[in-house]
């Protein structure tokens, strides 16, 4: 560490440079770079005095070389504190500097583990990085003894192989002009290297220019005659014969110019699955890059393309001219039988969505007529053949996406380069348009105008702003949304409708989705169909529409409106019916399923605050417990703070269950005392309501809950009292074990707490004989914290059992509390190191969600010191806390 901190980097390929961070440290003048030079040379090996005084001065030494050399050590120590610039018996070394030598040679090894590995876009990269470090002659600033020069030339060395190897990676590439220009200039800087010659007549012949590739290799014969009287060395002379010869091996590919990227696994499978499978097809959606796997696999001769055959009638005459078939008399279809089974080859047929039926049907066929045939199909439904074997193709993994990105900016941004800021818009970017290799190409020469933010910006108009597809790629469509309508116009009338009501869900959608049977046979469709795709794992089925897809549903949309409105409906439809179970037996179902749908709450949500804000009103109240036990606090607040604004003319019931709701939030990020004003509001509006029973008694519930800790006994103990009354009165189920807790929790406060106890814990089995866990466990909660004030070692074994309950339920924000409890105990039984843990669990998890689990219910106990400041950087998980709280070995 250097200056406040700061990193120190050191840059000797070329005059010396030190900087702390992004700001350049001044080392002082000739002899103390000169020193700080040496040191780095020896990359953290000794130096001798003697050694020091021979680089520093040569012949020319002061009258007291040791106190000089002594001197200038002590000013670079001053100048850059923190670095482990160390004496010892062999002399000082400069020990881990980060310097542009070692970060070369990373590129480099990078870079050719790259090339080995045939990526061949990331290896030129990966050499275009190391030798941007490049600013001259290395270690300028050494004097030119035995040994720098020895240095400098190994590292020169080293420096021209990575431009041979660069360019060599760039011509990998496909990018044959590019190639051309890079090695003029190599060939200029360093004409006896005859490895620079060799790649330029090799780019020059792959970029057609055949006459120019042949001159290359003339000029290098020339030169070398003429001023080392030698001539060309083998692999040159060779190269010279092959291009006269025009030896097919030096064409370039029959792959597409661009690089490769992300789809590596999937062609190793490919291959896979063609070897031991007779029919494949590789099935995705619009733009994830089926055809270019098909070529990438077979070479692009090799595929047949049915992007063009719009007719049925003419398949077999369009495969057979495809693979060779010329001059045939008679049936196409028995010279095209014949020239596969001569020819040995897989057939692969591209783009066959449009014409399944008959080609499943050629197919089959010619499997039948031809027992050593392999076909290779791509499509965006399967052909349903029996056999067949699907490769499904989704969306690029996100670094792959990325790195794709990077890639496709470069090739029109040359010397564009990415920093972290960058990759995260860049991941952004990637994930906004589903990573799908076709939309990401189109994205990536829109940054130029755009910029990556910029671009994010801009995709609510996606159609428009990514504009067309270049010439020269895989695809038949001419833009994007051209590519997406091609799906559609297969669909029948009932799917294309039901695509079309899909488009307003968000993160996806449950199979109710498509309501009626006729729905869920169009569901099966568009899924067979890839316009959605069918979510992975889980328990239960769960669909996706991507995004480009939902964009092209909105345009297509006559409607989107009602389209939206509709979604919204459902969305209340969804809650009202959880409402009820999220204080009942299928509680922990119900918060697993509305946490898959919490981008559809949002979205539903927003637009009834705007549209319909008394039923947004209603919706975000019924959530209540949802909020509090996803630890969603502060986004819980904020919409209901919005309802209420947004609806001021709501009933009454509407308004108090709102407020209540909005109470209980407050009181668990520590709000307390505002929780309780708004109680108290709350219980005077309904009081005198006879209408309201049921409402009164949950506000009491509510109400008594809220003077936990340090509240008015007496308000706890005649709310508790009136909400189990009311609740066992108007027979409110859920009611009766929650207000028993309350009731025993009221009497604890009041110092009765034997009665207290007692009351808790039959409210434990009446929770539990009426199936309702998240009651039982609270009341074993607020029963174990009165134990843990107490110092009682039954406390322990009662917030195990009650944290095994709150993560079955899935409430974060009685699971913080339950460990803060646990904490104390472990505390207070000598077991600090379990104590600490499950504090800092806790506190890392307040800081991010706003859940304040100290002080609430019968918890008054807070150590000094405990949850103030930072919280850990690198906390433990809540797996760890869980496994120390719950360990048998610890004991209170």
């Amino acid at each position: 560490m250097g200056l406040h901190g700061a990193v120190l980097t050191f840059a000797v390929l070329g005059p010396l440079e030190v900087r702390a961070g992004d700001q350049p440290v001044d080392v002082g003048g000739r002899l103390p770079r000169r020193l700080l030079a040496i040191l780095i040379a020896a990359e953290g090996r000794p130096v001798s005095e003697d050694g020091l005084v021979e680089g520093l001065w040569g012949d020319r030494r002061p009258r007291n070389p040791a106190g000089a050399l002594q001197v200038y050590v002590s000013r670079l120590r001053r100048v850059l504190p923190g670095t482990t610039l160390q004496r010892s018996a062999g002399g000082y070394r400069l020990l881990a500097a980060d310097t542009d030598v070692e970060r070369f040679r990373s590129h480099l090894a990078r870079a050719r583990a790259s090339a080995a590995g045939d990526r061949r876009a990331e290896a030129h990269e990966a050499f275009d990085a190391a030798l941007r470090l490049w600013r001259g002659a290395p270690y300028e600033d050494l004097a030119d003894d035995e040994s720098t020069t020895a240095i400098r030339a190994a590292l020169v060395e080293q420096r021209d192989s990575a431009q041979e190897e660069g360019a060599a990676a760039l011509l990998a590439t496909g990018d044959h002009a590019g190639a051309v220009a890079v090695l003029e200039l190599l060939v200029h800087a360093a004409p006896y290297r005859e490895r620079r010659w060799q790649l330029l007549a090799l780019a020059l012949y792959r970029s057609g220019r055949q006459a120019e590739a042949l001159n290359a290799v003339r000029r290098v014969r020339t030169l070398l005659a003429e001023e080392l009287g030698v001539d060309p060395g083998r692999e040159l002379r060779q190269l010279e014969g092959r291009i006269l010869a025009q030896d097919p091996a030096l064409a370039p590919g029959d792959r597409p110019l661009s690089s490769f990227i992300g789809r590596d696994a999937d062609l190793a499978l490919l291959d896979r699955l063609v070897g031991t499978h007779r029919l494949v097809t590789v099935v995705g959606p619009a733009g994830s890059g089926k055809t270019r796997l098909a070529v990438e696999w077979a070479g692009r001769d090799a595929v047949v393309r049915l992007a063009d055959v719009a007719d049925p009638a003419p398949l077999v005459s369009a495969v057979a001219a495809a693979v060779g078939v010329t001059g045939f008399a008679g049936e196409p279809y028995e010279a095209l039988v014949e020239r596969l089974r001569l020819r040995g080859e897989p057939l692969v047929l591209d783009n066959c969505e449009h014409l399944a039926g008959e080609v499943a049907r050629l197919v089959v066929d010619l499997l039948d007529r031809i027992p050593a045939l392999r076909v290779v199909a791509t499509s965006r439904s399967p052909l349903g053949v029996d056999g067949e074997h699907i490769l499904p193709l989704g969306p690029l993994a996100a670094d792959d996406a990325v790195t794709l990105l990077t890639d496709r900016i470069r090739a029109g941004r040359p010397g564009w380069f990415g920093h972290d800021a960058d990759r995260r818009d860049l991941r952004r970017l990637a994930d906004a348009l589903d990573r799908l290799p076709l939309a990401l190409e189109l994205a990536a020469a829109r940054v130029r105008t755009f910029g990556v933010r910029g671009l994010i910006e801009q995709l609510d108009d996606r159609f428009t702003v990514l504009g067309r597809i270049p010439h020269g790629t895989m695809t038949p469509h001419a833009t994007l949304q051209d590519a997406v309508a091609w799906s559609f116009d297969l669909l029948s009338g009932d799917e294309r409708d039901l695509a079309v009501r899909l488009w307003p869900y968000e993160g996806g959608f449950p199979v109710e989705a498509a309501a009626s049977a006729a729905g869920l046979g169009a569901l099966v469709a568009l899924v067979d169909q890839s316009v959605v795709t069918a979510e992975p794992g889980g328990s239960t089925a769960r669909f996706r529409m991507l995004e480009t897809i939902r964009a092209y549903c909105r345009s297509v949309d006559g409607d989107p409106a009602a389209t939206r409105a509709a979604h919204a409906v459902r969305v209340r439809e969804l809650v009202a019916r959880a409402a009820g179970d999220l204080q009942g037996v299928r509680s922990a179902a119900t918060m697993a399923a509305l946490r898959l749908e919490l981008p559809n709450l949002r979205a539903g949500l927003a637009h009834d605050l705007t549209h319909a804000p008394v039923e947004a009103l209603r919706t975000a109240a019924r959530l209540m417990w949802f909020w509090i036990r996803s630890g969603l606090l502060a986004e819980g607040n904020r919409v209901l703070t919005a309802a209420l604004a947004a609806a001021p003319d709501a009933p009454l019931g509407d308004v108090v269950r709102a407020r209540t709701a909005s109470a209980g939030l407050l009181y668990f990020t520590g709000e307390v005392a505002t929780a309780r004003h708004m109680l108290s509001e709350a219980y005077l509006a309904v009081a005198a309501e006879p209408g309201h029973r049921s409402l009164l008694a949950e506000v009491r519930y509510y109400q008594a809950l809220v003077q936990l800790p340090g509240g008015d006994p007496a308000i706890a103990l005649t709310a508790a009292a009136e909400a189990h009354a009311i609740a066992t009165e108007t027979q409110t189920t859920w009611l009766v074990p929650a207000a028993e807790m309350a009731w025993g929790a009221a009497l604890v406060m009041a110092g009765r707490i034997a009665d207290g106890r007692h009351r808790l814990r039959a409210a434990v089995r009446l929770a539990d004989a009426s199936g309702r866990v998240w009651t039982a466990a609270l009341s074993e909660f607020m029963l174990a914290q009165t134990l843990v004030d107490a110092g009682d070692g039954d406390a322990l074994p009662l917030l195990r059992t009650s944290l095994r309950r709150f993560l079955d339920e899935g409430d974060l924000s009685n699971q913080l509390a339950v460990l803060h409890s646990g904490a104390l105990a472990l505390d207070a039984a000598g077991d600090g190191a379990g104590a600490a843990l499950l504090r800092d669990v806790v506190h890392f998890h307040q800081a991010r969600s706003g859940i304040r689990p100290a002080g609430t219910f019968l918890q008054s106990i807070m150590p000094h010191g405990w949850y103030e400041g930072a919280p850990p950087a690198h906390s433990p998980t809540l797996d760890d806390a869980v496994a120390v709280l719950t360990s048998a070995a610890r004991t209170v």
